[in-house]
């Protein structure tokens, strides 16, 4: 094997990136030099703040076509989603938190809007959107009702022509810079959505502070008291509660590649690491304990990779079924985890410093495992798959 081979080489030992057509490797290529170039160098002081410019990220990164690619009309560039899921992919391998603003925009707020939402509501919001102008966030979860959206307490009543909401929502990123809220709420008729300026009157939102995870990401609690909002805000193709788990789909596609960055960042940093650390007069990545270490994180960087790019292909296709993301989720999220782990322990207490991206994407995933339908909830959709047997209820 050649030593000339970069840590990127070595890191695709089986060449996936071959199944990439000129125009995906191109945007590859152009979103990991972005990211190295513009957001890399900053985010260890990001996450150490716990503050980050996400409108000028925004705005930045919808000048390269980003926000919502995977939609069609209204600005966006209606790419597939082997595309969508390499930007996930480079965004992630920076940080998490950047990777989930993009989510949330595109395949949460966004997504909503276009597909449950009016010609009205796709005109005034999604354009400016796309360019990273307006900021969109999605209220679904509620301090309370997590995994079980169905019991959610903030209720929209019909007043008139108007809706009065009452109630909150939790761990909503981007909530404290957005100018439309998707807001979910039962209502007399079942579960509704709203697509909700945030300058409404009686709308609040409240930073929640004091992360020891996704630092590098604007989380807010979100409070409706007394909230008027007219019928024309309502998304009216939303009618039930599949609307929203549609929604989720999305955004957990987005993830089931995004870890994969993630995953790939810490393998990178931690052979980097290895080649340079000195132990009893030869490098750590001499040893066989390191270099068992390493094989096991490639190998699982590579399989996801590879799980990644299957439910990409069945996506493109209009065959991808619930179950298959929960399962991609499932297993990537860990594995990045475990990838993560591993690479710490080769880095020793260097490891635990914000000089090396390593602990950041430890921290991070432990939050990704649970949001988006947490390990346990994705373990049981694919168990209701397997056997038939309804086990979360």
């Amino acid at each position: 094997m050649s030593k000339e081979k970069s840590a990127r080489n070595l890191t695709d030992l089986l060449a996936l990136d071959v199944r990439l057509d000129e125009e995906q490797r191109a945007l590859k290529k152009m979103l990991r030099e972005f990211s190295d170039r513009e957001l890399r160098p900053k985010i260890g002081d990001w996450f150490e703040s716990g503050e980050i410019p996400a409108r000028e990220i925004a705005r930045e990164v919808g000048s390269l076509g980003i926000l919502g690619m995977h939609l069609d009309g209204y600005g966006c560039a209606g790419s597939d989603a082997l595309s969508y899921g390499l930007a996930c992919l480079e965004l992630e391998a920076v940080d998490s938190g950047l990777r989930s603003l993009v989510s949330v925009q595109g395949s949460l707020s966004m997504f909503a809007i276009h597909e449950y939402g009016s010609d009205a509501q796709k005109e005034r919001w999604l354009p400016g959107m796309a360019k990273g102008e307006l900021i969109g966030c999605f209220g679904l979860t509620e301090a309370d009702f997590g995994s079980n959206p169905s019991g959610m307490r903030t209720f929209a009543k019909r007043d008139g022509s108007d809706w009065v909401i009452n109630g909150s929502k939790m761990w909503i990123t981007n909530g404290n810079i957005a100018d439309v809220a998707i807001v979910w709420a039962n209502t007399d008729e079942g579960i509704r959505g709203f697509a909700v300026p945030t300058e409404t009157k009686g709308f609040k939102a409240n930073l929640i502070k004091h992360k020891l995870s996704l630092r590098a990401s604007i989380t807010s609690e979100l409070v409706f008291e007394n909230m008027r909002i007219p019928d024309e805000c309502r998304l009216p193709k939303a009618t039930s509660l599949r609307a929203p788990l549609m929604c989720l789909a999305e955004a957990r596609f987005g993830i089931i590649f995004g870890v994969v960055g993630a995953a790939r960042d810490c393998l990178e940093s931690s052979l980097g690491y290895g080649k340079t650390r000195i132990q009893f007069d030869r490098p750590i990545s001499a040893y066989q304990l390191t270099q068992a270490k390493y094989a096991e994180m490639a190998s699982k960087v590579t399989a996801s990779l590879l799980l990644a790019y299957h439910l990409a292909d069945l996506k493109d296709a209009g065959k991808i079924e619930p179950e298959q993301i929960s399962m991609g989720k499932y297993h990537n999220v860990q594995s990045a985890l475990e990838v993560a782990r591993s690479a710490r322990s080769i880095l020793g207490g260097a490891g635990i410093t914000t000089e090396y991206p390593i602990f950041r994407h430890m921290s991070n995933l432990e939050t990704v495992l649970t949001y988006e339908g947490t390990h346990e909830i994705h373990a049981l959709v694919v168990g209701f798959a397997l056997t038939g047997e309804n086990a979360i209820k």
